[in-house]
């Protein structure tokens, strides 16, 4: 059965909307673990709009699972992140202007920085995963560069179960983006890397993606944190982790 990353950025981004010092989102690490969460993934963006460096000292030392670093290519981060030493990097495209990322790596034009960076982590022992569309270049690109991982990027996917523009969904629409993502594993796999989703994922759209066998892991924030505001976040991680193993069972 696939694990469950919870990403607790959008606990910061709360905190940070008051610039106060709560909810803690190290508090909500301990929270997700407890309710079954087999990794934590923080994002430590150049621009801090959430997670601090604080944050980032506190999850190492506190987390008891795999912690999951998501950064960008940066060098001011790229050092963090070798000081810091978490289980995990996933490398991520980064726009100040944008609300959330909106897309995989272009791991293809960024070959050679790539390259560097993922050894450098590599070699203070930092398993390196690289966040892609499910497009066969990339991923393809993402193994070339040494990665050990691939996130798949599952927001297309998302969005056509739930229109941006507010109109129904397409089934059509639904099922290529399903098989977009099955070839992007296989592909993936084939490579020889381990292979994570994550995106835009909730409790009404996670069942048809966790079906797919072959998936090491879903990294899911914004919808656990949304259903934890009216149930708790142990019971929102707790159900959505189910959600994930009676996929694989049905």
């Amino acid at each position: 059965m696939a694990g469950l990353g919870v990403n607790i950025d959008h606990v910061a981004t709360i905190r940070q909307a008051r610039r106060t010092v709560e909810p803690d989102p190290v508090w909500a690490a301990v929270e997700a673990e407890l309710g079954g969460a087999d990794c934590i993934t923080f994002h430590l963006r150049k621009d801090r709009r959430h997670i601090n460096d604080r944050d980032a000292r506190l999850l190492k030392q506190t987390v008891r699972g795999k912690l999951n670093m998501e950064m960008s290519l940066d060098e001011e981060i790229v050092q963090i992140a070798l000081e810091l030493k978490p289980h995990q990097v996933s490398l991520v495209p980064e726009n100040r202007q944008e609300i959330t990322t909106e897309g995989g790596l272009d791991v293809v034009a960024h070959a050679e920085r790539m390259a560097d960076v993922t050894r450098r982590l590599a070699d203070v022992g930092v398993l390196v995963s690289a966040f892609v569309d499910p497009v066969p270049e990339q991923i393809l690109a993402s193994s070339a560069a040494g990665c050990h991982a691939i996130e798949l990027h599952t927001g297309t996917y998302a969005n056509a179960t739930l229109p941006l523009d507010g109109s129904n969904p397409v089934q059509a629409e639904i099922d290529r983006t399903i098989e977009d993502l099955a070839t992007g594993l296989k592909a993936g796999l084939d490579a020889g890397l381990i292979v994570h989703g994550g995106h835009g994922l909730t409790y009404q759209n996670v069942k048809p993606i966790a079906a797919i066998e072959g998936f090491d892991e879903f990294n899911i924030g914004h919808s656990i944190i949304a259903r934890a505001v009216f149930a708790g976040l142990q019971d929102a991680v707790a159900e959505m982790k189910n959600l994930i193993s009676l996929a694989i069972v049905e």
